[in-house]
């Protein structure tokens, strides 16, 4: 997300979710899910506010009505806090904390999640549930949302060269499932069941070496958005459709301009713009990332931050420097 006059703004969103990691870090373990979610979200706030761009929150806590910050439609950044007028036009989705209830029992996983794009370059996707088949790059040709499960984890596994019985899907542990579970389970598959955090799934069924192989089931759509960046920057794919069952559903859809509800959409759809950022920081420890740590002298993170243009994905390992004169630096 570069212009002649803009410089990469990719190490300021990092800078935002690491923040918002450190802050919801501090009340990990202490069983308060709110408390956690809104030292992540006031934290997110105030430091994408420093963030030189004209930022619309797209994806967000919900309504205006409904979330006190971050809410969708919300202005975030220094473009309406400041008279400079060229700063770039931003969509922004965010997560402040994936896994509130992962943090707050400090179980794994748990990490705070923004994507960016340049204007109209996310859906904006209502608060709804979402079917979804997530895969990576080796992985994504001959799969369908619509396929039987036992077809779809045979052309997987061609496809990664294994067998079926070597493959691992990740499941959300819910009892709307409990069909899907059954079903992967007798085509010889394993599951790892999860209780939160179907995103930092997603992320790793794109990563060769994850030994996750695909995702599957039904989660927040939101969280799909976040997810399909997150693939157009690792070259992986999502497969989703939102579950529209009832008028209301149906009216929360038309509101945020959907027509088809059932469409299949993948992620060139749900993040079609060419400025993709997707940023995330670890909380707790987890497959790809590990979670905040503190230490007397200061506090280490570790990130992700990729981007599509140009195309780079980056782990970064950093230790934030506490404020005194005799500070020790630690590996």
């Amino acid at each position: 997300m570069t212009s002649p006059t803009h410089p990469d703004l990719s190490l300021e969103f990092l800078r935002v979710v690491e923040q918002a990691a450190i802050a919801c870090a501090h009340t990990m373990g202490q069983g308060d899910p709110h408390k956690s979610d809104q030292a992540a979200v006031e934290t997110m706030r105030r430091i994408l506010d420093s963030v030189p761009i004209d930022g619309t929150i797209v994806i967000g806590e919900g309504e205006r009505d409904k979330a006190p910050m971050l809410y969708i439609g919300e202005k975030v950044g220094l473009g309406g806090r400041s008279n400079e007028r060229d700063l770039p036009s931003v969509d922004i989705a965010v997560d402040p904390l994936e896994g509130t209830n992962l943090c707050s029992t400090g179980a794994a996983n748990a990490i705070a999640v923004l994507a960016a794009s340049t204007k109209g370059g996310l859906l904006h996707a209502p608060d709804l549930y979402m079917e979804k088949l997530v895969v990576g790059p080796m992985a994504k040709q001959g799969v369908s949302l619509d396929a039987p499960v036992a077809d779809n984890l045979r052309a997987i596994a061609g496809n990664l060269e294994r067998s079926v019985e070597d493959l691992v899907v990740i499941v959300l542990d819910r009892p709307r499932h409990e069909k899907l579970i059954a079903e992967i389970r007798a085509t010889g598959a394993r599951i790892r069941l999860i209780a939160d955090g179907d995103l930092s799934a997603g992320i790793a069924a794109a990563v060769v070496g994850s030994g996750v192989h695909a995702v599957m089931g039904i989660g927040g759509a939101p969280e799909g958005v976040l997810t399909a960046a997150a693939m157009r920057c690792l070259n992986g794919e999502i497969y989703a459709r939102l579950v529209v069952n009832s008028r209301e559903h149906e009216e929360r859809c038309a509101a945020m301009g959907i027509k088809d509800v059932r469409r299949v959409y993948t992620s060139k759809d749900l993040a079609s713009g060419d400025g993709i950022v997707f940023a995330a920081t670890g909380v707790t420890d987890g497959t790809l990332m590990r979670g905040v740590r503190f230490f007397g002298d200061g506090t280490r993170t570790h990130s992700v931050i990729m981007q599509n243009e140009p195309h780079q994905i980056r782990f970064i390992d950093s230790i934030h420097v506490a404020a005194a004169a005799d500070v020790k630096i630690r590996f």
